[in-house]
């Protein structure tokens, strides 16, 4: 192979293989927890929605659905906003300083709505 060659795919694949490892649930402990608190901001679409939450002061970023997934669970447009009290069950990332976590269920006060049905 030519460097001309080598060098671009090289980097086509260095700059991919971070984005992979963050889909997915390859990243999270492969248990659940239970995260209480306020929507601070919501960037909802593709390829996943996040939030970021408030839990007792600590700054949680929650990776939602796409939006596929949470139309199909229910959520309409709102209903994930800033101020919006949250109860989230999740994953949280293997490494718990980052204060990061996969939603596989969400509760709006006394709506429920699952985004991962099947999942436990």
């Amino acid at each position: 192979m030519t460097r001309r060659i080598l060098i671009p795919a090289l980097l086509a694949l260095a700059t991919a293989l971070p984005a992979a490892a963050h889909h997915g649930w390859a990243w999270t402990t492969g248990g659940n927890i239970e995260l209480t608190g306020i929507i601070v901001s919501a960037r909802l679409g593709n390829p996943h929605g996040v939030l970021t939450v408030d839990a007792d002061g600590e700054t949680w970023m929650v990776e939602v659905g796409q939006p596929w997934r949470n139309e199909r669970a229910g959520l309409r447009d709102g209903d994930l906003a800033p101020g919006v009290e949250i109860r989230i069950q999740g994953e949280p990332s293997a490494d718990i300083d980052d204060k990061k976590m996969k939603a596989e269920r969400l509760h709006l006060g006394d709506r429920e709505f699952d985004l991962y049905p099947g999942r436990n």
